[in-house]
């Protein structure tokens, strides 16, 4: 199948569940960019999670790890976003919160990747 259609089939996904869970989660939080943060943690978590399965146990053959990775969660994972939003929060001098958003978003990504291989190895043998 032709890569473009693979990726911009993954990426209408995407957008849609980038729209959906992060408008769930930020629902009622106005001063603080919850639904980014929880967007990029399950974005990373499910990356991770593929890609380990891929390496360790050939779940994903290329076109579907294609689908996945750079179509669905590349339109849901919103790195842009949560460089403009702490950026916004640095603006407004709003310290505090700038410094969880981007301490909270590094550590619980990196987390989701740990996360991701720990839950992929316990199912697979290395």
């Amino acid at each position: 199948m032709n890569p473009l259609l693979i990726v911009g089939a993954g990426g209408f996904l995407g957008a849609i569940l980038r729209y959906a869970v992060g408008g769930w989660v930020q629902k009622g939080m106005e001063s603080f960019p919850l639904g980014t943060l929880a967007v990029n943690f399950t974005g990373t978590l499910v990356l991770s999670l593929i890609m380990y399965s891929s390496e360790y146990g050939g779940l994903f053959g290329p076109e579907e790890r294609m689908f996945l990775t750079i179509g669905v969660l590349g339109a849901y994972t919103t790195m842009s976003t949560f460089s403009y939003e702490s950026f916004r929060l640095l603006e407004q001098n709003q310290l505090m919160p700038f410094t969880v958003n981007v301490l909270g978003t590094v550590a619980s990504t990196l987390f989701a990747v740990y996360l991701g291989r720990l839950i992929v190895l316990s199912f697979v043998k290395a």
